[in-house]
């Protein structure tokens, strides 16, 4: 597939990347925080952040999880991690403990509570697929499109590369 080249703007001195309605990069930060707004109203009710509802969401999958397994899993680093699973713990949602047969490895697994939050939470799915008014189809190709964004772009960003 070919790489995405945007117009070429002719820049002047005070417009150096051309105008932002050209930017891929302000469409995809403005549709971030546009959905991530949509969240926060439907996680507040559960005193929820949207990291936090992205652990819960690995750890309803997994059940129980290392936090090595997770740091990958939701593309965190263990800093901005560990004060999720802090307050996720603080609150009776998970419990942490380090494993028996590798003192090293944290291993993070649901409470009764984390449990039952995922029948609370399940018609959020629905509401941010309805609220973002596209199709199934739609989200299906979406979703391609922005894990080759995040895997070309990682390639660029871990190498500090000039693309």
């Amino acid at each position: 597939m070919p790489h995405y080249t945007p117009p070429m703007a002719t820049p002047t001195s005070h417009d150096a990347a051309g105008p932002l309605s050209e930017l891929l990069c302000f469409d995809l930060y403005a549709a971030s925080r546009s959905v991530t707004a949509v969240y926060r109203t439907l996680l507040d009710p559960f005193g929820l952040t949207y990291p936090q509802y992205l652990v819960l969401v690995v750890l309803w999958q997994h059940d129980r999880i290392t936090v090595r397994d997770l740091v990958e899993e939701l593309r965190l680093d263990y800093n901005t991690l560990s004060p999720l699973l802090k307050r996720l713990e603080t609150r009776g949602l998970l419990s942490r403990r380090r494993r028996a047969d590798d003192e090293r490895s944290v291993e993070v697994a649901l409470s009764d509570d984390g449990r039952a939050l995922r029948e609370q939470t399940r018609h959020i799915p629905a509401a941010i697929g309805s609220a973002m008014g596209i199709d199934e189809a739609t989200v299906t190709q979406l979703q391609r499109i922005l894990r080759e964004i995040t895997t070309s772009s990682s390639g660029y960003a871990g190498a500090n590369q000039t693309p």
